[in-house]
């Protein structure tokens, strides 16, 4: 389809849309008297099916499965909790999931600070180069180090089993009245 015909398949399935939500019968009239938009009508107003699996907030099921490491977090008092996190989980995620104060005020798409991590030299070493996304949010830490990433965006392996992730003294919110979100 050429992009005039995109364009006019567009502009055909927003007038539909307004029709079958507004009920004109105006709008209708227009619809149908138009010759010249009439062979794109059918292709915009057609439902398609999709065998993409939906994405559901929280479900961990793609985990079910998984196996599972050990990983210790050092909160800011010092105190160090020990949990098991599924490989292929990304950081906050185990986090949340353990009820461990990492914030991920985002929920994990890389637009924040709030899930800053401080890891081991040899694990930061062992990981991806972090996108130039995630540096321009690390740049907004508080309490940025050398081996700092984002708990969004690393995501649990095998060879992690036993790590110590440390949690900065604070994080960088707006919120300034003391409250902490809650995952979903």
């Amino acid at each position: 389809m050429s992009s005039a015909g995109a364009s006019l398949a567009r502009l055909a399935a927003r007038q539909w849309r307004r029709h079958t939500t507004q009920q004109s019968t105006a709008l209708s009239i227009h619809r149908c008297s138009w010759p010249w938009i009439a062979p794109y009508c059918a292709a915009a107003t057609q439902r398609c099916i999709s065998s993409t699996r939906t994405a559901r907030h929280g479900d961990e099921s793609e985990f079910a499965n998984a196996p599972n490491v050990t990983i210790n977090w050092r909160n800011k008092h010092g105190e160090v909790r020990t949990v098991d996190a599924p490989v292929g989980m990304n950081l906050m995620r185990v986090a949340h999931k353990h009820d461990i104060e990492l914030e991920g005020a985002c929920e994990g798409v890389c637009a924040c600070s709030t899930c800053h991590v401080i890891l081991e030299d040899d694990i930061y070493a062992a990981l991806p180069e972090p996108s130039e996304d995630e540096e321009d949010m690390l740049d907004q830490a508080f309490g940025l180090t050398a081996t700092s990433r984002l708990g969004c965006q690393v995501v649990v392996t095998p060879e992690m089993d036993g790590i110590t992730v440390t949690l900065p003294a604070a994080t960088r919110n707006f919120y300034v009245d003391g409250h902490v979100p809650k995952p979903h």
